[in-house]
Parts: C-alpha cells; sequence; structure tokens
C-alpha cells in the first residue's frame, strides 16, 4: 500500500501552517497565484491546471510568511453580543437583551438606536440576526420595488441569504417554452447590506435591478445602473474596502 500523500483537487481546503488555502484550476490563468479571499478568510491557491497543482502548493509553503501576515489584516469577529455597539442603515444600533420578541427603539436623547432580543449566547445571536435578516428583507424589497418600477420591468421575486461571495445575484426573467408566459425575475441579497450605509445598499438592489434588462455588465448595464443611482464607483469601492468587516460581525 502506497503511503504517498493525497494531492489536493479542484475545490478542496486544506490547512497550510495552520492558515486555510483554497485550491482553484483556472485554466485561463497563465501562472501559479495566491489572493486572499477576505469574505471567506481564506487563501486561495490557483493553478492553471490540475497537472500544476503540486506547483501551487509548492508555493504556499515558499509564501508562509506573506500568507500569515494577509490573514492577521483580516477583521476580528464582531459576535452579537448584549451591551454592543453596531453599526445598522448607517448609524449606531445598541444591542439589548429583553424578555419577549425582537423590536426596534428609535434614537432618544442622545441614546442610539437599539435592537432588543430575548435569551442570552447563542439563543441571543440568533435572535438578533434573524430580526436584521428581517430588516434587510424589508428595506430591499422596498428599493427593489423603487428601481424596477423606473425600469418598467415586474417586480422580481425578492429572497433574502448570507453567501460569501457576493451581495446580491439576479436571474433574469425568461419564457421557459414556446407560448409561455413571461417568467418573473428572480433577485438574492445578502442580510448584511443592512449593515451598510443606505447608499451603499440602494446601489445593491439598483446593480440588481438593471439586470433585468441587462445580463451582463455592458455599457448599457452601468448606463441603466447610473440612471437609477449616479455613479456606482464610490459606492462599489466601498464595499470592498469594508465587505470583510461586514462578513466578520455575528460570528
Amino acid at each position: 500500500m502506497s503511503n504517498a500523500p493525497i494531492r489536493p483537487v479542484h475545490g478542496d481546503l486544506i490547512e497550510a501552517h495552520g492558515a486555510p488555502v483554497r485550491v482553484r484550476v483556472n485554466l485561463r490563468a497563465r501562472r501559479v497565484s495566491l489572493r486572499l479571499d477576505a469574505a471567506r478568510g481564506e487563501i486561495i491557491a490557483t493553478a492553471p491546471s490540475p497537472r500544476r497543482i503540486g506547483e501551487a502548493m509548492a508555493f504556499v509553503e515558499q509564501r508562509r510568511g506573506w500568507i500569515m501576515a494577509r490573514l492577521a489584516e483580516l477583521p476580528r469577529a464582531q459576535p452579537f453580543e448584549p451591551g454592543a455597539v453596531i453599526e445598522v442603515a448607517g448609524g449606531p444600533c445598541r444591542l439589548v437583551a429583553v424578555p419577549g420578541r425582537p423590536r426596534w427603539t428609535a434614537p432618544n436623547e442622545g441614546a442610539p438606536r437599539a435592537l432588543s432580543a430575548p435569551g442570552d449566547g447563542p439563543a441571543f445571536a440568533r435572535a438578533v440576526t434573524n430580526a436584521l435578516k428581517a430588516e434587510a428583507r424589508r428595506v430591499l424589497l422596498e428599493r427593489t420595488a423603487v428601481h424596477a418600477r423606473a425600469l418598467d420591468r415586474r417586480m422580481p421575486a425578492v429572497s433574502i441569504a448570507d453567501p460569501r461571495g457576493r451581495w446580491g445575484s439576479c436571474t433574469p426573467p425568461r419564457r421557459r417554452g414556446f407560448g409561455a408566459s413571461l417568467e418573473v425575475g428572480r433577485v438574492r441579497y445578502s442580510w448584511r447590506l443592512i449593515l451598510a450605509p443606505p447608499t451603499v445598499l440602494d446601489y445593491v438592489a439598483a446593480h440588481e435591478c438593471a439586470h433585468l434588462i441587462e445580463a451582463n455588465h455592458s455599457p448599457r448595464f452601468w448606463a441603466a445602473v447610473r440612471g437609477l443611482v449616479g455613479d456606482p464607483r464610490a459606492h462599489r469601492a466601498w464595499l470592498r474596502a469594508n465587505g470583510a468587516r461586514l462578513h466578520a460581525m455575528g460570528r
């Protein structure tokens, strides 16, 4: 029986010097490379072909110092605990442990907005997360309706999830067969957008609604986005700079 180590394959998550490393094969890549996926807290080791995965793993060994430095730069987890103050829709919000259903309290006499939720420990964190998801769904439904109407498109079906790789996704409406009626479009958002400034959340809603008329990122698509929210560059830059921090909240 051979004792040779098992070589990882595309998609495997391995541990190298205590660091999580995701193995990827990208046939369009020209060389072996490493990058940090801040949202997932993983190092991505990319090989141009399956035959060069071993070379990518050797590169991981060579760049141990770089890997540890990049992971050390990631934001620390910020659990949802009673007394914590988090940013919700661009403003401070204090988390309060109170029996009963979760409820929001408006700012009052210098005190920030509050989110009261029952339980303690993991139960409290789950209640807070569920309340944030409900608020995200409410706001995103509202903004999606506004943008879909501005584009003269039917309101898509909206769902809320917690994807690590993107803030939103859209499946444009289509007909499934000859003579079939037009299927409604579908949009999915990250609930963590409620932790971002309202203008950033609104940009993501506009971005996904623009996909209802243009499935790609063509000039026509970006023209539609600009028609809804103006120049998107500042919002995109905010998400790049703060995305990892949003994903660290509630962990």
